[in-house]
């Protein structure tokens, strides 16, 4: 494999970069501060195809790959990593899962809209005091009328309520099955459905441009072809969208991580202390010299993972391997930038601010770093606990 990016990757990636400074960079700041969605980026961001990165033309797509689409996030976060994760969630968790197992019909009803940013689509998966246990699931789903029965609520959901959310995909148990083992299956409900209640969004640390909100469903009627993939097959099929995504948030890990290094080299040639500027000084070179170490590995991680997933080779443990370093590389990043920084590292007004603010979700989200290391322990074959 070479580490090389092909010269179409290269091209991509230099767009979304000029992209990311000329339309991004200027306004990102005052929108985080509003806690404002921002619709006129997501829809530049559509016209220009990003939505639809590693989907086929016959649905709307551009015909790329997963990896195009993973450089387009480390891009974008390291600008802003609202703006990344709300392409993250809306390619990886709302459009993905109809890609891979949706039917033909339900194919050419969604992904269209999907792939063009003129909607976005949800995963409803974690649950209040799930967490991680995502296969506890409490949620359920009942057959009445050629129609499901959805009832339960879900937490901690990007992208489930904006005015172009257009659906949320849900896992329920939709039955028992040998020993009451939960059979969960996923359902697709079309926003705006009656029953289907979106909460205020949510009070965060982070991420204050993105859109987050806790769901509930309450006899929220949808018809039985709804259904996505088999039925019982619900959180298998989430797992497998899982592992790639965690590929995803690799990437936009190492974006915010390269930004942290962008922000403080940039600082350190600009900033005078005792009479010097202060990246004359090696405490601040070795510092920022540790941060394009820890950033090379994360990416070399996740671009590794992601060739495995495109050459059709096992990738879970790879993907878990970028996850959980990339993470860290961004959330150590974070705290060395606003430390270069010093007290301007801790205004909101300065990136850094916001990148220290970001980073610590991506330890959490699509897999605790916790989780991420179950998994590699299982993938070399140590066993679970039972």
């Amino acid at each position: 494999m070479s580490v090389m990016l092909s010269p179409e990757h290269e091209a991509l990636r230099a767009t979304v970069e000029r992209f990311a400074q000329a339309e991004v960079a200027p306004v990102i700041g005052g929108m985080y501060e509003r806690e404002e969605f921002p619709y006129e980026i997501v829809a530049k961001m559509g016209k220009m195809g990003l939505f639809g990165l590693p989907f086929p033309e016959e649905y709307g797509g551009m015909g790329g790959d997963y990896f195009a689409f993973c450089l387009a996030l480390e891009e974008l976060a390291r600008v802003d990593s609202s703006v990344a994760i709300t392409l993250e969630a809306g390619v990886g968790l709302g459009a993905m899962p109809i890609f891979r197992f949706g039917t033909e019909t339900q194919k050419q009803e969604w992904l269209p809209r999907l792939c063009q940013g003129r909607a976005l689509g949800a995963f409803g998966l974690t649950e209040p005091g799930g967490g991680s246990d995502a296969g506890a699931t409490r949620a359920t789903a009942r057959v009445e009328n050629d129609e499901w029965v959805i009832n339960g609520t879900k937490s901690f959901i990007t992208n489930s309520g904006t005015d172009i959310t257009a659906l949320v995909t849900v896992t329920a148990v939709t039955g028992r099955g040998e020993g009451g083992r939960a059979e969960i299956s996923a359902i697709m409900v079309p926003a705006g459905t009656r029953g289907f209640t979106v909460s205020k969004k949510y009070s965060k640390v982070g991420w204050l441009a993105s859109d987050t909100h806790e769901l509930s469903f309450d006899d929220c009627r949808v018809p039985a072809a709804n259904l996505l993939g088999e039925r019982g097959r619900g959180y298998a099929q989430f797992l497998s969208i899982l592992d790639e995504g965690r590929i995803a948030i690799a990437a936009l890990s190492v974006g915010l991580a390269q930004g942290c290094i962008d922000e403080s080299l940039r600082y350190m040639g600009e900033r005078e202390a005792f009479g010097h500027k202060i990246g004359e000084y090696q405490v601040l070179q070795f510092k920022l010299a540790d941060m394009e170490a820890r950033t090379h590995v994360a990416r070399l991680a996740y671009r590794d993972a992601a060739a495995r997933l495109l050459e059709g080779l096992p990738f879970k443990k790879e993907a878990a391997v970028a996850k959980l370093v990339s993470s860290d590389a961004a959330m150590v990043n974070a705290r060395e930038a606003t430390q270069i920084f010093g007290g301007y590292g801790f205004m909101n007004e300065t990136p850094v601010g916001r990148f220290y603010r970001d980073a610590k979700i991506l330890e959490i989200g699509e897999g605790t770093s916790e989780v991420q290391r179950m998994l590699i322990a299982r993938e070399l074959g140590l066993p679970a606990r039972t």
